[in-house]
């Protein structure tokens, strides 16, 4: 069973059927109440004062939860307004009795004609009980108006379930075009997390995640089919280096690009290969007269059509161009054995205009597809906005289609099994928003495939390495504005290593709480 899993909202509302069906009424939305007022509690500052909190109340059972907890945290001595963004009538049954709690217990009580009254008063938190999971339309209007206001509060905002107006599926606001969503510091969602708390505008709008299991119990539900990626998903991997071991032992890195003017995407993939621990790195270029890395001279430097590639891990793409030579390279580099490949950038984009070539990838006996969003809608013939509207099922898509592990890259980049398994990535910030990083990203896919990684386990780990290296820095101050993907480098390899002391020979030094969460030490 994944130690994170994200499920889908179909999932989720079939858990919801079968533990209303084995529950008495209302404690489904008791539990979830008692949830939010912990949490809400916690995010409140203590200074002697009453909290002041604001919760906005919508008409299903979102909003049942959010006054079943306006009814909690009245108790604890919180002073508690709820803004109605609907007839208290139009509530479902469990709903209806959080607002004769919440009214026994005295809360202040707004409606959409006060909206003026929030920017006149000091918030110690905003709770978002709006909408759930079950928004299909576009919030607009006085409620799209609401939520702006909300969206300038300098305060805590926790989002129930989900952020309203976002989609859980997906990680897309709801009408994107004309509609609106909350910019939540926290979301506390109930039953099991939601991928698109995790990918595309998710992270923007979630905050941080907390999941509050309501008590429920998921070892019965359908398989999710998809996790946060977490170390303990390839920790197994993990290995300390033995003393009787050579260059030999960690295997050979070809790395295919660098025509003419392009040779940085080349020298960063390379370097990253060497540092995240291959044997050997061959850096095959395009360009004749890239012959040498003054830098690193550890790197072998070959012409592209001159390299012997069999029994060698193949990188290719990285500043490789779309020429004739090009093309010609990189059939050469695909025709020359079975070895586990990783084809990025213009190797991709070639892809995709000759389609005859996809049959020399079923030669390989592993595959690691590094596509961006306009790479990916090259390769499906499709819009880049049709990726980003559903990244989980274009990735899931492509690695059907291709036979090959993807990981496709982004806020929350989504890696996709040809099986249909699919793991969101939870590392990583806006400081890889910078050229270069992709190089980065597919040198480590490059290096720990030659050290003899499975294909799904690399993904998962390089991808997890080369956004928690941007975590870290980012927090030393070094970005995310202005963060050079070389200096990412040294970093992964920092990182990788420190994953190697804690997870001696695949079994943890750490706590059993620390492997089971996405929440590592090296996040913080």
């Amino acid at each position: 069973m994944a130690l994170h899993p994200l499920h889908t909202i179909d999932a989720i509302r079939d858990i919801e059927q079968t533990s209303y069906a084995s529950l008495p009424a209302f404690t489904l939305m008791q539990r979830a109440g008692a949830a939010i007022a912990d949490y809400a509690i916690a995010l409140t500052k203590q200074t002697g004062q009453p909290p002041t909190v604001l919760i906005l109340v919508g008409p299903g059972n979102n909003g049942g939860d959010a006054l079943e907890a306006a009814s909690l945290l009245l108790q604890r001595n919180c002073k508690v307004f709820a803004l109605l963004a609907s007839s208290p009538e139009v509530l479902p049954a469990d709903a209806a009795i959080a607002w004769q709690h919440a009214q026994a217990n005295g809360v202040i009580v707004l409606d959409m004609s006060d909206l003026v009254t929030l920017t006149q008063t000091s918030w110690d938190l905003v709770i978002d009980g709006l909408f759930g999971i079950g928004l299909a339309r576009p919030i607009t209007g006085t409620l799209a108006k609401l939520i702006h206001i909300v969206n300038r509060c300098t305060c805590p905002i926790l989002a129930l379930d989900v952020p309203s107006g976002l989609n859980a599926d997906t990680g897309n606001v709801v009408g994107a075009e004309n509609g609106c969503a909350i910019v939540a510091t926290h979301t506390l969602t109930f039953i099991a997390d939601k991928p698109g708390l995790h990918t595309a505008h998710g992270r923007d709008h979630s905050g941080q995640v907390k999941v509050a299991t309501l008590d429920i119990d998921l070892n019965h539900a359908q398989s999710a089919h998809m996790h946060l990626n977490a170390v303990a998903d390839f920790a197994h991997c993990l290995q300390i280096r033995r003393h009787n071991t050579h260059k030999g032992s960690y295997g050979d890195t070809a790395i295919l690009g660098g025509a003419a003017g392009m040779s940085g995407a080349l020298i960063l993939a390379t370097r990253t290969a060497a540092m995240l621990g291959s044997g050997r790195v061959f850096a095959a270029a395009i360009d004749h007269s890239n012959s040498f890395d003054v830098q690193y001279p550890e790197i072998m430097w070959r012409q592209a059509t001159n390299l012997d590639y069999s029994g060698k891990i193949l990188v290719l793409g990285p500043g490789l161009g779309t020429s004739d030579a090009s093309c010609a390279a990189l059939l050469h580099a695909l025709t020359s054995g079975d070895a586990p490949i990783v084809i990025d950038a213009d190797a991709l984009n070639i892809l995709a205009t000759k389609p005859d070539l996809h049959k020399q990838l079923q030669h390989h006996r592993a595959k690691i597809l590094t596509p961006h969003p306009l790479e990916a809608a090259r390769l499906l013939r499709c819009s880049t906005k049709e990726i980003q509207d559903d990244r989980i099922n274009a990735a899931r898509t492509l690695a059907a289609e291709t036979n090959a592990i993807v990981i496709l890259k982004g806020s929350g980049s989504v890696i996709a099994r040809p099986d249909g398994q699919i793991s969101i990535n939870p590392t990583g910030n806006p400081a890889l928003a910078t050229a270069g990083t992709g190089d980065v990203l597919s040198g480590v896919c490059g290096a720990l495939l030659a050290q003899g990684w499975p294909a799904w386990e690399t993904a998962l780990a390089a991808t997890w390495m080369h956004g928690t290296a941007a975590d870290q820095l980012v927090t030393r101050g070094i970005g995310p504005i202005g963060l050079l993907a070389s200096e990412c480098i040294p970093e992964i390899r920092a990182i990788f290593n420190q994953l190697i002391t804690q997870y001696k020979d695949g079994k943890s030094s750490l706590s059993p709480s620390a492997t089971a969460t996405p929440d590592d030490p090296l996040i913080s």
